[in-house]
């Protein structure tokens, strides 16, 4: 199925593992990385405008695509972390599709269905992903979270908050 079928929140989240058999795998390689320290001149936030589900693989593809944008001006001029972790588990009734199944198949309605995937339910305002940098690499982060913001399939803005030095 789609990621666009799993983006509205519906219903109760299901997050209790032990009782699925074949439990979905995080996707999600590293949740910060880069160099903490603390003298950096601005963190930059990447913040959701809607309410919304949004897939550990597309997580996943927006930190990657920052870290790789980001790391052009070297691995150790910035730190960034994912703010947000994939608890849902996403479910699927699979349906026949083949050449016999010409009218629409309804099944044993309301089917818990197979886990298929893990999400997270982010809510208006929220902050999944902020990196740290220096005054020099603002416009390469400005461009990384702009890369960032169109893997996740929802509107979002980026927030630059000076840090205080002190």
């Amino acid at each position: 199925m789609k990621g666009v079928n799993y983006r509205e929140i519906r219903g109760m989240p299901f997050v209790r593992r032990e009782y699925i058999r074949g439990k979905p795998q995080i996707k999600i390689a590293r949740f910060a990385s880069g160099q903490p320290k603390s003298d950096y001149d601005y963190r930059l936030e990447l913040v959701v405008t809607e309410r919304i589900q949004i897939r550990h693989n597309s997580l996943e593809a927006a930190r990657l695509a920052a870290n790789k944008t980001m790391a052009q001006a070297g691995d150790m001029s910035f730190f960034a972390r994912l703010r947000v972790y994939p608890h849902v588990i996403l479910r699927e009734n699979k349906m026949i599709a083949t050449a016999g199944a010409d009218r629409l198949q309804e099944g044993m309605r309301r089917a818990f269905g197979k886990a298929t995937g893990l999400a997270a339910r982010v809510e208006r305002g929220h902050t999944i992903y902020e990196a740290n940098v220096t005054k020099a690499n603002l416009e390469l982060a400005k461009r990384a979270f702009r890369v960032a913001s169109s893997k996740l399939g929802c509107p979002t803005i980026t927030k630059v908050i000076p840090l205080s030095k002190g």
